[in-house]
């Protein structure tokens, strides 16, 4: 019979928010307690957000964030929590400095603390600048269940806290965890908890933060598996979600304590085994979700959070009819309410009658508000004053637009949303202070390809629904253009979008040198014509707004090259 009960509360955290993450944290564990729970277990640092970066560093923020810790105790036994114990991640500080940490709250008190001992350093990760590693484990004994704890990397990781509660031994391992979300990522988390359950010879229950922090979406997809790697339970992407699961332990095991091999290993004793009670049935397995319909998913997370954690209640963005503004549209309306978005039509002299109407449209669709702001006569003006030709009228009326928008931002509180893609941003093809303006920009790690599967695949989604599908066919179907001069198409400047996404994926995203790209199958003119220009654009990069990130190397916090940089590859 069944011995202790955990709920993983896969939650929505904000960095920074003590006090409102510490009423998150006992929302969820009365709901844990309802569910007839013995052990609450939250991410990586909940209490304080994740990341929290710089804010490590600062004593004062340290300092509230001990004190949230022991007040969050205390106020568990207020709310007639106190005989549940709850896994937390806060930010801890002790004469050595700042560690990223997990207490164990229980009865009105801390009773146990363990610190993270693997510090990632690479992607987006900068946990050596900020934390010391720990170098001691806490294993709690709840309802005779001896609980070890590890965090997040200390998971990822070979050897470790891992290998050293295998050999002291646990009944049932908990894993707090702050992994941001990237494609795919969710084929390697089963493997990875089914092979570290193995080795610490004891279930494993993995806990994974939900929601969006800057340019970082966390996707949940938290799990639970048996001592023999088989998958016990696992919850659903991008949602809040409290998943239960009963655990049974054979009860024949050794336990050790004391120095085991580079850790000191403690034993907290809570309470001994209690009466056996009736099962719940087996937790659901709620499927992964596929490839498109997960990057939409992380999109919506991402552009939701950033703009409801910043306090912003509605955006503006430029619908031009094309694709790219199109899935932009679509994704804010999914985020926010289509009462909370507002698209602009700015024609020029140069706009199509068919980027006119399919503005229009995508408005109709959606129910989003929609203006129509001619810029011709301001175009003009700069256009005769500065008797500008060429890119540099070309460009003037993308900064006519990006002002337009802006004005609209001040006069009425909205965030404005840059719609450029990530093709578009690696080769430079916007214009800095034009399109390249605004607050977030939702888009910004989706390739142009992958722009247009999303749209298919949004519009199939809303047939299958019998909705209005959001985004007109012809913004799909037709050839991209930025509509600056007569005629213009981005095949003018760029070459085909799938052999420059395929190019940009083998040098941006892997990395690979000139030599590498040329093994790789590509035409060496192709090659020398698009890095030279992924490298001349980086000035243009650093000062994009932040979007959120969806490969496994977005450019800004994945990928850092200086601005002045002599290097070339070939």
């Amino acid at each position: 019979m069944p011995q202790l009960r955990i709920a993983l509360a896969q939650v929505n955290a904000t960095v920074g928010d003590l006090q409102g993450n510490a009423s998150l944290v006992v929302e969820w564990t009365r709901k844990a307690r309802e569910g007839g729970a013995h052990l609450a277990v939250f991410p990586e640092m909940v209490l304080t957000g994740y990341p929290v970066e710089d804010l490590a560093i600062r004593t004062s923020f340290a300092r509230a964030s001990a004190e949230a810790l022991e007040a969050l105790a205390s106020s568990l036994e207020a709310s007639g929590l106190g005989d549940i114990a709850a896994v937390v991640g806060y930010l801890e500080h002790d004469s050595v400095g700042p560690r990223n940490a997990v207490a164990v709250l229980h009865g009105g008190r801390v009773v146990a603390r363990q610190c993270k001992h693997h510090l990632p350093n690479y992607g987006v990760f900068d946990e050596r600048r900020y934390f010391k590693p720990g170098s001691s484990l806490d294993i709690v004994r709840i309802n005779g269940v001896e609980v070890g704890m590890v965090i997040c990397e200390d998971l990822w990781q070979d050897g470790g806290p891992i290998t050293a509660l295998g050999d002291a031994g646990v009944d049932l391992v908990v894993s707090p965890n702050a992994s941001p979300y990237e494609r795919n990522k969710d084929d390697q988390r089963l493997p990875l908890v089914a092979r570290r359950a193995a080795e610490a010879h004891a279930p494993l229950a993995y806990c994974n933060l939900v929601g969006g922090q800057d340019e970082l979406v966390f996707d949940g997809d938290s799990l639970v598996v048996s001592a023999d790697g088989q998958l016990v339970g696992r919850a659903p992407q991008f949602v809040e979600h409290l998943m239960f699961v009963d655990f049974e332990v054979p009860g024949d095991r050794e336990y050790e304590q004391g120095q085991i091999g580079d850790f000191y290993v403690r034993r907290v004793f809570l309470s001994d085994a209690i009466p056996a009670y009736e099962p719940l049935p087996a937790p659901r397995v709620f499927e992964p979700l596929a490839d498109e319909a997960e990057v939409w998913h992380a999109l919506v997370t991402g552009l939701r959070d950033y703009v409801h954690k910043n306090g912003f209640r509605t955006v503006v963005l430029g619908l031009s009819g094309g694709i790219d503004s199109a899935v932009v549209a679509s994704l804010a309306v999914d985020a926010l309410g289509a009462d909370a978005v507002y698209g602009v039509s700015m024609p020029s002299s140069y706009s199509s009658e068919h980027s006119r109407s399919d503005a229009s449209d995508m408005a109709v669709r959606t129910g989003l508000h929609f203006t129509t702001e001619p810029i011709g006569e301001m175009v003009s003006t700069y256009v005769s004053q500065l008797e500008l030709t060429g890119l540099a009228e070309e460009n003037i009326q993308a900064r006519c637009r990006g002002m337009l928008l802006m004005a609209l931002s001040n006069q009425h509180g909205h965030l404005v949303l840059a719609t450029g893609n990530k093709s578009e941003l690696a080769v430079g093809y916007s214009t800095i202070y034009g399109d390249a303006v605004g607050g977030y920009a939702p888009i910004k790690d989706v390739l142009k390809t992958l722009v247009w599967d999303l749209a298919r695949w949004r519009n199939a989604e809303a047939e299958k629904r019998g909705e209005t599908p959001p985004i007109p066919e012809n913004s799909i179907s037709k050839p991209p253009s930025a509509e600056l001069r007569p005629g213009q198409v981005d095949s003018d400047s760029l070459p085909d979008y799938e052999v420059l996404d395929r190019l940009l994926d083998d040098y941006v995203h892997c990395d690979r040198g000139y030599d590498d790209l040329l093994a790789a199958g590509h035409e060496p003119a192709l090659v020398d014509r698009v890095l030279r220009m992924v490298d001349k654009a980086e000035y243009k990069r650093r000062q994009y707004p932040p979007g959120t990130k969806i490969s496994n190397k977005a450019f800004g916090r994945d990928r850092r090259l200086p601005i002045t940089n002599g290097w070339r590859e070939g």
